[in-house]
């Protein structure tokens, strides 16, 4: 697949994930293979702007994850305009501006889901950052900001005319937040709105069945992938398998997760120091412990993580205690194996994933 000047492994794409996908995950799940495109977290265009240290950390990037996207947000023409310059000099190969986040913080400053309210200042600020650099510019949005106004295929045209390389839609208005399920109907409006520039679904795709249902009832370009990934590092290799020959892959093993969580930790460290690296993974190994089977007496432990060798402590003890579950083989015993939430689904895109994947709670005005 191409976007812009790019040309891309695959046509899947990691979506952002406020506050983890940081540069150690986007390695991480780029090292699984399959992953066409990594975007950071959103990144506040003023921030780079002002110097400040935790943006630019932000959007630091390493050749084995590259290509790479930035995604800014912003309502300021100027700043997202320079910001996009600071980005493309520090090495990244895309900018994402981000017209879809629904935080009240976010969209108070005339950024976000906002963006689809002012559809000619929107076009004007991306063609501004269009004519400012040399990667390509992407936007990903919502289907609207709320169900009467579902704006999200008009936009899409207006963006396409001012040379936008892809569009990225969620199929959720921002009224919605994350309830309900994906509209699928509604990011093929938004396909069959454009020519020629590639449009990317996004929306609770947990599982490669679910990417499959997202080509098939969307017609769209490429699917996009957050949360799922974050609760299955694997997917975008089992999905390329799956659209590839049907066949779905194996799950990883029990060792596999372990020493891929290690290698995970360790990419923290080495990014964010041990103490710091560590205190932001004991969320992370949370999720990866969903996937274990009993796991509590780890999870009580990883979210007072401290070192690596507190983490291979931690792990030791973990794997003794585990035994009393598993069979002579080494095997979890069947009544004790994790259901995965999502492999059941077959003719749906999954609709409960905002109750499998912690989001932000109350209503969006408050978020």
């Amino acid at each position: 697949m191409k976007i812009g000047s790019l040309d891309l492994e695959s046509n899947l794409f990691l979506s952002p994930l406020a506050g983890y996908t940081n540069l150690p995950f986007r390695l991480t799940a780029k090292s699984l293979g399959g992953l066409g495109l990594v975007t950071t977290d959103l990144v506040n265009a003023r921030s780079l702007l002002e110097g400040r240290a935790v943006a630019y950390k932000m959007i630091a990037t390493d050749v084995r994850e590259q290509p790479m996207a930035v995604q800014l947000f912003g309502g300021v023409a100027e700043e997202m305009r320079d910001a996009a310059v600071i980005c493309q000099e520090r090495g990244a190969q895309s900018v994402d501006i981000n017209m879809g986040c629904p935080v009240k913080k976010v969209v108070k400053t005339g950024s976000g889901s906002s963006m689809m309210k002012n559809h000619e200042k929107t076009q004007e600020l991306v063609k501004g950052m269009i004519d400012a650099v040399d990667i390509p510019v992407t936007a990903k949005m919502r289907l609207g900001w709320d169900s009467d106004n579902i704006t999200a295929p008009e936009l899409a045209r207006a963006l396409e005319d001012v040379g936008v390389s892809a569009i990225f839609i969620h199929g959720r208005t921002r009224a919605q937040g994350f309830s309900g399920g994906v509209d699928l109907e509604g990011i093929r409006k938004v396909k069959e709105a454009v020519s020629s520039v590639p449009v990317i679904g996004n929306g609770d795709v947990t599982s490669p069945e679910a990417a499959r249902i997202m080509f098939e009832r969307t017609g769209c370009d490429g699917v996009s992938i957050g949360r799922g990934a974050f609760y299955n590092p694997w997917i975008f290799r089992q999905t390329v398998h799956y659209l590839d020959t049907g066949e779905l892959l194996p799950d990883p093993t029990f060792e596999e997760r372990v020493e891929l969580m290690r290698v995970h930790l360790e990419r923290m460290i080495d990014f964010y120091g041990e103490l710091k690296g560590c205190i932001q993974f004991r969320k992370v190994a949370v999720w990866y412990a969903k996937r274990f089977g009993p796991s509590k007496f780890f999870k009580d432990k990883a979210i007072r993580l401290e070192s690596m060798a507190h983490f291979e402590e931690i792990m030791s003890e973990y794997i003794e205690w585990r035994r009393r579950f598993c069979d002579d083989s080494g095997e979890l015993l069947e009544k004790y194996r994790p259901v995965d939430p999502y492999s059941s689904i077959t003719d749906k895109v999954s609709v409960d994933a905002a109750e499998k994947i912690k989001v932000p709670k109350g209503p969006v005005s408050n978020w």
